[in-house]
């Protein structure tokens, strides 16, 4: 019998709010950090699916969320496609050679470079109990290539943007080579058990309307359509961060399964404009949570008070951070379960 998370994005409602965390499995977690500290590097931890596997299970031992997703990076694509990839302390990922100034066939791609997710997939899904829904995940092709062209992270996607503009064509091909490969990625996810996969647009808000319809809205519809032709049960949660005024468009247009709403979306609103039956996720602010007391148990009830009427699956507006108490997590736990909506 399927978690309430998965019969939610089914697009029915549960007696209770299904409730899981971006970036769940992480820093602020001490279990997490002994094990990290063990394993060294970051990409030797993802690397290594048996410490990758344990990861994604931590936070459901601990807080019992309904969803555990998969422990891991975004920039596996990249890294799968031949990029050299390095995660340095104090710095953020780095990326190499920078796509700006280098074609993309310069490339040699890496494919075997997946196949160590694919067993962290199975792996976790053998940890779990059928209550709990594994999901996969990606990141979006205008999230991914911001990475790959400008070696690094970037606040405003400037050598991005300006590569797009510059030459529409040479960066078409960037994200085409993306989606292709991230189709196949959560495909493989889903064959080694994912139930559900979740695509991140970290970085679609920077972009104006019409970009945002050719390197976000195009590219995740083709990925969408794609998935659904091979795997049509399994259901596709579109997050574009900062996406705003477009969020309506985008949830169209894609297709998605789910609406994932980050922090600076207005409950009210969201409520408003997407259709009743489409699925939300969201949207606590993760500042909140990192706060706590009277006011973060206001903020979460206001939420579940606003999407009480519609499919709703309980998350943050982002990745938890890294210094938020457990504590504070475990009233947010304890404040969605004894919700009564």
């Amino acid at each position: 019998m399927p978690g309430i998370l998965l019969d939610t994005l089914h697009g029915k409602r549960a007696d209770k709010v299904p409730l899981w965390l971006m970036r769940q499995a992480g820093r602020y977690l001490p279990e997490y950090r002994e094990l990290r500290a063990d394993k060294g590097g970051f990409l030797e931890l993802v690397y290594d699916s048996d410490a990758a596997a344990e990861v994604t299970l931590q936070p459901i031992r601990r807080f019992g969320f309904d969803g555990a997703i998969l422990f891991s990076d975004i920039l596996i694509i990249p890294y799968a496609m031949g990029q050299k990839l390095e995660f340095l302390a104090g710095e953020g990922p780095k990326l190499s050679p920078k796509l700006v100034d280098h074609a993309l066939g310069s490339l040699e791609a890496v494919p075997q470079r997946l196949s160590p997710i694919y067993d962290t997939v199975a792996k976790v899904k053998a940890g779990l109990g059928p209550e709990t829904t594994l999901l996969g995940f990606a990141g979006s092709p205008w999230t991914v290539a911001t990475y790959m062209t400008a070696g690094e992270g970037s606040r405003d996607q400037h050598e991005t943007r300006a590569m797009a503009y510059r030459d529409p064509d040479a960066f078409g091909a960037i994200i085409d080579a993306i989606a292709q490969l991230t189709v196949e990625y959560l495909s493989g996810q889903i064959k080694a058990g994912a139930e559900a996969v979740q695509l991140f647009d970290s970085w679609s808000g920077t972009l104006a309307p019409s970009e945002f319809e050719r390197w976000v809205i195009a590219p995740n519809a083709r990925i969408v359509a794609q998935l659904r032709e091979l795997h049509p049960d399994v259901p596709i949660i579109g997050f574009p961060k900062g996406a705003g005024e477009k969020l309506p468009a985008y949830m169209r247009e894609t297709d998605v399964s789910g609406a994932g709403l980050d922090e600076t979306v207005d409950p009210l609103w969201a409520a408003k404009v997407l259709p009743k039956e489409l699925p939300v996720q969201g949207n606590l602010d993760p500042l909140m949570l990192l706060s706590g007391g009277n006011a973060l148990d206001q903020a979460v009830q206001r939420i579940l008070e606003v999407f009480a009427d519609r499919p709703h699956i309980f998350n943050l507006g982002h990745g938890i951070g890294q210094h938020t108490p457990i504590a504070n997590v475990e009233q947010l736990v304890a404040t969605v379960r004894n919700w009564a909506g």
